[in-house]
């Protein structure tokens, strides 16, 4: 049997017609991630804070996620998107920024929905940082 070579194949990206689709954004205190599915979860576009430029401290903050949302929502209007749900997880300080930047844009919002995950007294906690 003759070996074949290794092609490298790259993934074409289709252009989906989707009328709806999901919006998680994840804002923690370092950066803001916004993540647009389908209804299925299969992502359509993504940003982030780093992703857009910025380093360090200013990731987390609010214009920075708004900047990441904007992106985000417009790659998801090149597919066809109209339609959104948000999901919001973490406590950063890009939440409702993120969130002003997706209606901004000119997509319908049908659904904000607060999902930060809260422990039940799960886990031990980390010790505390000490201040002096």
């Amino acid at each position: 049997m003759a070996k074949q070579g290794k092609g490298t194949k790259t993934k074409k990206r289709v252009r989906r017609n989707l009328a709806e689709a999901k919006a998680y954004i994840h804002a923690s205190y370092n950066n803001t991630i916004v993540t647009i599915t389908d209804p299925d979860g299969n992502t359509v576009a993504w940003s982030s804070s780093g992703s857009i430029g910025y380093k360090g401290s200013k990731k987390g903050t609010p214009y920075a996620a708004q900047l990441a949302a904007a992106d985000a929502t417009r790659k998801a209007q090149n597919m066809g998107v109209g339609t959104l749900d948000i999901i919001i997880r973490g406590t950063g300080s890009g939440r409702e920024q993120a969130i002003r930047s997706i209606q901004a844009t000119g997509v319908n919002v049908r659904t904000i929905v607060d999902d930060t995950p809260v422990p039940h007294n799960g886990c031990r906690l980390r010790k505390r940082r000490h201040n002096s």
